[in-house]
């Protein structure tokens, strides 16, 4: 039988087992006029003359912007019994993903390599992508995001095995800063038999087509 494991905005409710932190990471909802007026004072702030033709709307623009990026649509997974008995790793590779780095709220993007060995249940393909996108839709930081996709794996679908590898450009390091150019910094996590057992944790990296 199909189940599905609904999580709406408005009711963030994970398993217990998973960890509080996840908890807190849910948007509480945006006021956008109270955002547009923060933003006008934020740029004004800096010295940025707002009454110019083509700066006059930017405050209203910046507020939607970071609304649109903070905003995770619910998330449904869908999950089938795994009546075949497939014990073999399911990966999807480059998978996009964009966010905004807590520290600097500056955008961070780049791929993510997903994985898990099914348990009782087999989750539907899109939703590996659906994962990434939803924890991606708030402040983050790499690691957390990558541990979040691979806990929720872990724990709510129950898989015996869960491997996340994300590969990101920082606008916070190219564009401020040390101004690194082109630098990608990688974060992985594995959970369960991907942590324990050499083989399956070499196979998934050969999988998802990066080095062990």
């Amino acid at each position: 039988m199909t189940q599905e494991l609904i999580i709406d905005n408005a009711d963030f409710a994970l398993p217990a087992a998973l960890p509080a932190e996840m908890l807190a990471a849910e948007p509480s909802g945006a006021d956008l006029v109270a955002a547009e007026r923060a933003a006008a004072a934020f740029l004004s702030a800096l010295g940025v003359e707002l009454s110019g033709e083509g700066l006059s709307e930017t405050p209203a623009r910046m507020a939607k912007a970071y609304a649109e990026l903070f905003d995770p649509k619910p998330l449904r997974l869908t999950t089938f019994p795994n009546t075949e008995g497939y014990d073999e790793l399911v990966i999807a590779r480059e998978i996009p993903f964009r966010t905004v780095c807590e520290h600097h709220l500056l955008p961070f993007s780049g791929v993510a390599q997903v994985g898990y060995l099914p348990g009782e249940r087999i989750l539907g393909l899109s939703k590996l992508a659906r994962l990434v996108e939803y924890f991606a839709a708030r402040p983050q930081t790499q690691e957390r995001l990558t541990k979040q996709v691979a806990d929720y794996l872990h724990e709510s679908v129950r898989a015996r095995g869960a491997g996340v590898v994300m590969q990101a450009e920082h606008t916070c390091m190219t564009l401020r800063g040390v101004r690194a150019v082109g630098s990608k910094t990688v974060t992985s996590a594995l959970l369960g038999t991907l942590r324990e057992d050499q083989r399956s944790r070499t196979e998934f990296f050969a999988l998802a087509g990066l080095p062990a």
